[in-house]
């Protein structure tokens, strides 16, 4: 007999209650606050519509050093029926290290048998097998500031989108730009623009999550990469990651007449070295009205 999702769902509630009880501790499991309850409405009622796929993060210690290595958990509303999104990161990690743990995880998860809760297992195998990526990844950079001096790059992506309005799409911006070290702002309304600046790896994480599952309506439009031999932080534009709001008219409850003051927005960019990028978003050269 075929598996409905509501006895999927059910089985998803079932094992965040046994990955709760394996990690208790604060900052270990996290996961929207909104996530369980909304499933526990929907199979209540099933009449309604679908809750949010159930997504949530769990930070694992790795070897005796104690790294820090974050599995990544997207849950289809049919798994365990289909295989879950997960994706193990850290910042000990670099990309070719991350991208080959992350190619190894995957074949191991494909090669169980379908229909079978995997994210313990998934867990338990990130925490068995990612010391020898840490360590490569650790010779390689210490191998390479053998041979040249270390230079840093700052990096900087402007992001452009159609809108942004949804408040839990802005936490997401917000939480993710926080826990990268990112520094930038959002401009929240019609249209949406962002702009994160840091580490490379730790930008394309961003681009990455924000963009994931799927987000329409969104583009990088500019990159900028500077690099130094001092830190980036020296090089940041930004001090912080900023909310940005210029309400030119509409009201809040109109959502498809929530337009941003561009005026405002410009003179924004220019008291931060980046009146240039206003043409590259919008294509037209920005003007500031005379007062």
């Amino acid at each position: 007999m075929a598996v409905t999702v509501k006895e999927c769902l059910e089985l998803q509630l079932l094992e965040v209650e046994m990955l709760l009880s394996m990690f208790p501790k604060r900052g270990e499991f996290s996961m929207d606050a909104d996530a369980v309850p909304s499933i526990q409405r929907y199979l209540r009622n099933a009449d309604g519509a679908l809750p949010p796929q159930l997504e949530y993060r769990i930070a694992l210690d790795v070897g005796e050093a104690k790294v820090k290595v974050e599995l990544q958990v997207l849950l289809p509303h049919m798994y365990p029926q289909v295989a879950p999104q997960l994706f193990a990161r850290s910042n000990a990690l670099h990309r070719q290290q991350q991208l080959q743990l992350n190619t190894r995880l995957a074949s191991h998860i494909s090669s169980l048998d379908s229909g079978d809760l995997c994210v313990c297992e998934a867990v338990q195998w990130v925490k068995d097998n990612s010391l020898p990526f840490l360590e490569e990844s650790k010779a390689s950079c210490e191998c390479a500031s053998k041979e040249v001096g270390v230079k840093e790059v700052l990096h900087r992506m402007w992001i452009y989108s159609h809108h942004i309005y949804r408040q839990e799409l802005r936490k997401k911006i917000f939480d993710c730009a926080k826990k990268l070290n990112l520094t930038g702002f959002c401009l929240t309304g019609k249209p949406g623009v962002i702009c994160v600046e840091g580490l490379r790896e730790n930008c394309d994480e961003f681009w990455r999550v924000i963009r994931y599952p799927n987000w329409k309506h969104i583009s990088c439009k500019h990159v900028e990469n500077i690099e130094t031999e001092g830190s980036i932080d020296n090089l940041r534009l930004f001090q912080s990651f900023e909310d940005l709001q210029f309400q030119a008219h509409g009201d809040y409850g109109l959502r498809n007449d929530y337009h941003m003051d561009l005026g405002q927005f410009l003179e924004f960019l220019k008291q931060h070295q980046s009146g240039h990028i206003f043409q590259i978003l919008f294509g037209v050269e920005g003007k500031l009205s005379d007062n």
